[in-house]
């Protein structure tokens, strides 16, 4: 059935320039200004969190766009809070886009007495009312399972690889992708497949949490340029040690795709005096000065992509379509052109 009413946008603080960028992708494909909802959220003196919708949201289809980042548990609480707000506004369907899913680490009880924190912000973004979810390459797939509502999850690897195949044209051959750990493998492999490179995997050991042991390379990167594929980077301590691992196996360059720079710590300063040549991020998270003044680092825009799915979710199409490399090559005009 036709959408009626058209999809509209409202942004926290926690990534207002993505909000803006997909705002304005939008408008670009409905060949109309598709605007953001005119909204305050702000705090009071003792940081609760407060928020006004300007604009009447009675019966919309609205878009709540608010990465969980760092301030976690602020973006958290706006995240909700907005929700609520709309909801108790009678807003028909409200869709939650998280480009970076926060506490996506905490999938699982890793020892005896531990929380599954991804299950508990789960039910409360389905408890403040939230309809859908849509995000970006969910830490472990399983958390899809943690909601009962739809869960649409994209990925970030059609958009690496057309990124690869532009910044790595005639040397395809020369590439092989690596996984940093054993868990990330399938994702690696997907990666992999895409460009059609080969894979290999570097195996950490840890004697206790945060201190890694040894690190052994899988595979062999003799006279290969290595691209570490994985979804997060905190401390980029592990990437860093990785990047000299492969290094020291012979590999001629080692260069990073990471979806969610979480960059937390000393991850600037490592990644800038790291062996990496350069590390590839998304603006899941936004980034900051440090981050954006780093001459190793890229950002790579996912608007066009959110853009898209959400058009997608509003008009009652498929957004697995999105999966696939040749479906964004359009989307993403004029950045990367295939020969």
């Amino acid at each position: 059935m036709p959408a009626v009413t058209e999809p509209k946008l409202i942004s926290g603080n926690a990534n207002t320039p993505l909000a803006k960028a997909i705002a304005r992708r939008m408008s670009m494909h409905r060949g109309m200004s598709v605007n953001l909802v005119e909204a305050r959220v702000e705090r009071f003196n003792d940081q609760e969190i407060f928020v006004e919708v300007f604009e009447n949201v009675r019966g919309e289809d609205m878009y709540v766009i608010q990465p969980t980042s760092n301030p976690a548990n602020d973006n958290l609480m706006e995240l909700l809070i907005m929700t609520d707000a709309l909801r108790r506004s009678s807003a028909a369907r409200i869709t939650a886009v998280i480009p970076y899913f926060g506490y996506a680490r905490q999938d699982r009880r890793s020892k005896a007495r531990t929380p599954i924190t991804a299950k508990l912000v789960a039910n409360m973004i389905e408890t403040a009312g939230v309809d859908r979810i849509l995000t970006l390459d969910l830490h472990a797939a399983q958390i899809q399972g943690f909601f009962d509502i739809p869960v649409d999850n994209l990925y970030a690897s059609p958009v690496f690889a057309l990124d690869i195949e532009h910044h790595f044209k005639g040397q395809m051959d020369d590439l092989m992708v690596i996984s940093p750990d054993v868990g990330g493998v399938a994702r690696a492999r997907e990666l992999a497949k895409r460009i059609n490179a080969p894979l290999a995997i570097v195996d950490k050991r840890r004697e206790k949490a945060g201190e890694i042991a040894g690190m052994t390379v899988i595979g062999d990167v003799k006279g290969r340029k290595c691209i570490i594929v994985d979804d997060i980077c905190d401390t980029a301590g592990t990437l860093c040690k990785a990047a000299e691992t492969l290094m020291e196996a012979g590999a001629v360059e080692v260069h990073s795709y990471i979806t969610h720079g979480v960059l937390s710590g000393p991850a600037v300063e490592r990644v800038q005096n790291s062996v990496m040549k350069s590390l590839v991020i998304t603006d899941s998270i936004d980034p900051t000065e440090a981050v954006k003044a780093a001459k190793n680092i890229r950002i790579v825009p996912t608007a066009p992509m959110f853009a898209q799915a959400i058009l997608n979710i509003w008009g009652g199409m498929s957004v697995s379509s999105l999966f696939e490399t040749d479906t964004l090559v359009p989307i993403y005009e004029g950045l990367y052109q295939r020969s």
